[in-house]
């Protein structure tokens, strides 16, 4: 059996990159991926000549010039800007709550009387200490952008009412005063011209990876094939859930192909209406303007998650937080593993976090960063 420095079990993005840094350490590495293709939840595929996010819209945004320098190495980024729209009862509003929303909701240009309507209505509802989501969202917003933009989102994203989710889960709702449609405040935003896959292709160069291969199957046997290893999993399965399961948020994707060449005229919209199942239908095309006679659509359903499903999203309420915090005592005692990415380290990143995360961790690992 052949043995490696490093076991790799994950080859998204953080798998990917410390695969990169330890190979370039001069480190022998194996990565292995449950799934049939690499790239995890960044994974696309080119369709009708356009590139599909298999597993949602992803768009790459920050505001560390490192980190955006680090990630140009691999991929040419065009200058996509996300300015998402909001469907609810027949009509469009935009995101992120700015001017041009407000002007959609009530007709009003003038940013101190905007200012002035928001004011007063959070002034009615009269809410000194918000004790769930609802409440907290009617504290910062008012009635008409929580109805019309947060409640029903909100209640289909978590899969309770806004009325039982605990009122941290919203800890602000930033509102603009300017016709600003930008979703991100970055100083850097992009889409890689011909996909996320190609990036994760680029970082696995040369490194020994296999593909539709279950870590679980044969934990003990691949635990001996490394010195140490890199584990992007959900931690508490790992760990047998031993203390119960983590909660987490699970998604379904529905794609359908269309013999048109514009469906929406937009990247994304979200479906605030708690009625319509699904939160946002994304047009692929949109992201990189690709030229096809067709239209690749994917809708996107939240749905609960339970074990053998695809977590996508932790759930880090006080319970689940106290929870992790079990596992990840034992996950300290664990001499030759280490847990990083999004579902070992049981927190919701953003990609640019995620490469800092993974970055700093090979630094520390091999006192220096590529």
């Amino acid at each position: 059996m052949e043995h490696f420095d490093y076991l790799v079990v994950g080859a998204g993005l953080y798998g990917a990159i410390f695969a990169y840094e330890a190979r370039q350490a001069g480190k022998t590495v194996l990565v292995i991926e449950k799934r049939k293709n690499i790239a995890g939840n960044i994974y696309t595929k080119e369709e009708h000549g356009i590139n599909v996010h298999k597993y949602g819209a992803h768009i790459f945004h920050t505001s560390d010039a490192d980190i955006w320098h680090f990630i140009n190495r691999f991929a040419s980024f065009n200058r996509f800007t996300n300015c998402p729209k909001a469907y609810y009862e027949g009509k469009l509003y935009s995101l992120p709550f700015n001017m041009n929303t407000f002007y959609e909701l009530w007709g009003e240009k003038d940013p101190n009387k905007v200012k002035g309507i928001i004011a007063k209505q959070i002034q009615k509802e009269g809410i000194k200490e918000p004790h769930n989501l609802e409440e907290q969202a009617l504290s910062l917003v008012g009635r008409d952008v929580y109805t019309t933009l947060v409640k029903g989102y909100t209640e289909k994203q978590w899969g309770q009412k806004a009325t039982e989710l605990p009122s941290f889960i919203i800890k602000r709702l930033p509102l603009r005063f300017t016709y600003d449609n930008n979703y991100f405040n970055d100083l850097y935003q992009g889409i890689p011209i011909g996909g996320y896959t190609q990036i994760i292709e680029k970082l696995l160069n040369g490194i020994s990876v296999k593909t539709s291969t279950d870590f679980f199957k044969k934990k003990d046997e691949y635990l001996s094939m490394a010195d140490k290893v890199i584990f992007t999993g959900c931690i508490d399965e790992y760990f047998d859930y031993c203390f119960g399961p983590l909660g987490y948020r699970s998604l379904r994707f529905e794609e359908e192909v269309l013999n048109q060449d514009n469906f929406q005229g937009n990247a994304v919209i979200n479906y605030t209406e708690y009625e319509v199942p699904y939160t946002r239908i994304i047009e692929h095309k949109h992201f990189e303007n690709a030229v096809s006679d067709k239209t690749v659509i994917t809708r996107e359903y939240p749905a609960n998650w339970q074990k053998g499903d695809e977590p996508y999203y932790p759930i880090n309420n006080d319970v689940n937080n106290r929870l992790y915090q079990k596992y990840l005592a034992l996950a300290e005692k664990e001499k030759k593993v280490a847990f990083g990415g999004r579902l070992g380290l049981y927190k919701y990143f953003d990609m640019d976090k995620v490469i800092k995360a993974v970055l700093d961790y090979s630094k520390a690992e091999f006192g220096m960063v590529y």
